[in-house]
């Protein structure tokens, strides 16, 4: 299963390489910014929630610009920076005091990630063919736990609130991180150029500044990004504030036990993404995403009941909080492969890179939406209320999913699998 999911071309697979040690880093630090922004730092939560929220709005501004860069100049013109201002800022966070710190840490950090994911995924894409991607966007993501429950095991056995130095110490390990990639990628000059040169006729008549207005025109892909909206604001955006903020404050769990909920997520990943992209073969890609929404309404529902059922308990409280993280692990094997297949089958060559930066730009918006619902309903007691939100929203996303399936051929939706392309050997220097 593992041979059958790898890229071909050695390229792709040295990406996927890069991709480990990024989430690495990331894993360091994803649960824990929260906890660090308020508890070792001091900040209001409510300033917190809007600090992140900001993170989440540059990005969003910023990917437009960086999937239009990325189709007129090449993916590695735009990634290669983009990975050393993204560094820069995860490293600015360990140097905070004030809250004008953290909010110019995380504005150079967002600047990078508005446009690292869209260009990680145009690379993948120019490396890889049709029938190759949905097993290369699945293993990529199974890398990019697997680097993140490594790392938050990690953090979790060595942050303390009372030792500042102990969160300095992983934020500068996250930037130092980002090297691999940037590295990796510096070494193959051959990758990332511009997939498709304009025409010299739409150049001079301004045609090629109208590559959005085709994306935004395209109705089936419209749809996925409401559905990648909804299902984000109510899911992944959640986690690293609703998550950490509800299971300390409400729950009453430690960071630790944090922790161990990232790293069973990971776990349950790791051991099950193999065998989801095996049954996936030939299955509809739009059922699977309604399925997502269903697993994870059914995590949400769980975390809360960890707040109610036996508050006095620490271990029901702990066992509540990790089987939130595990339950959620399985909706997001089945998410992974789909998604990003899904945008690159509704994409184009010449449009790949927009298409690829609209789609990363859902983390943007709920990046905005989530820590901004999320804090203040906290902060004013009513985690139960957030518990149903964030469950509703991601069973409205399933409906979404599903309203898909009769907008796109059955390639499109993975039930029509296209024929590999012969392996052409490793790709000559200067084309991509």
């Amino acid at each position: 299963m593992l041979r059958n999911a790898l890229p071909s071309r050695p390229e792709a697979r040295r990406l996927l390489v890069g991709t480990i040690f990024s989430a690495i880093g990331r894993g360091l630090t994803l649960p824990f910014l929260f906890i660090y922004l308020t508890e070792v730092r001091q900040f209001d939560a409510t300033t917190v929630g809007l600090l992140i929220g900001w993170f989440g709005l540059c990005a969003l501004l910023i990917a437009p610009l960086g999937g239009t860069l990325i189709d007129r100049f090449g993916a590695r013109r735009i990634v290669l920076p983009a990975l050393l201002i993204e560094a820069a800022g995860v490293g600015g966070l360990a140097l905070v005091t004030e809250v004008w710190h953290a909010w110019i840490a995380l504005t150079l950090a967002s600047v990078g990630a508005g446009v690292i994911w869209a260009g990680q995924n145009t690379l993948l894409s120019s490396l890889t063919t049709p029938a190759e991607r949905q097993n290369v966007f699945g293993l990529q993501f199974t890398l990019l736990n697997l680097g993140i429950g490594v790392g938050s095991a990690v953090s979790g056995s060595i942050v303390q609130v009372a030792r500042p130095s102990t969160f300095q110490l992983i934020y500068l390990i996250d930037m130092v991180c980002y090297l691999a990639p940037f590295l990796l990628l510096l070494a193959m000059p051959g990758v990332g150029r511009r997939l498709v040169e304009p025409h010299p006729a739409d150049v001079d008549a301004g045609r090629g500044n109208r590559g959005w207005a085709v994306v935004l025109r395209h109705r089936p892909f419209r749809r996925l990004i409401v559905f990648s909206v909804l299902l984000t604001v109510s899911g992944y955006a959640q986690l690293e504030v609703g998550f950490t903020g509800f299971a300390t404050a409400t729950v009453g769990v430690t960071p630790q036990i944090i922790g161990y909920a990232f790293t069973a997520n990971t776990i349950v990943i790791v051991v099950a993404q193999l065998f989801v992209l095996k049954k996936m073969q030939g299955r509809s890609r739009t059922i699977a995403l309604a399925v997502v929404g269903v697993v994870f309404a059914a995590a949400w529902l769980v975390l809360g009941l960890a707040a109610v059922i036996d508050i006095d308990s620490a271990i029901v409280s702990a066992l509540g909080v990790i089987a939130f993280g595990a339950i959620f692990a399985v909706g997001e094997t089945l998410l992974s492969p789909t998604s990003p297949a899904l945008v690159n089958a509704l994409a184009t060559d010449a449009l790949r890179g927009r298409y690829n930066a609209l789609a990363s730009m859902v983390w943007g918006i709920s990046g905005v939406v989530a820590p901004v619902s999320a804090g203040p309903l906290l902060h004013a007691g009513l985690g139960g209320l957030w518990i149903v939100l964030v469950s509703c929203g991601c069973l409205v996303a399933s409906a979404v999913a599903l309203s898909l399936r009769r907008l796109i051929t059955a390639e499109q939706d993975g039930r029509s699998t296209p024929a590999p392309a012969p392996d052409l050997g490793p790709m000559p220097a200067g084309v991509a």
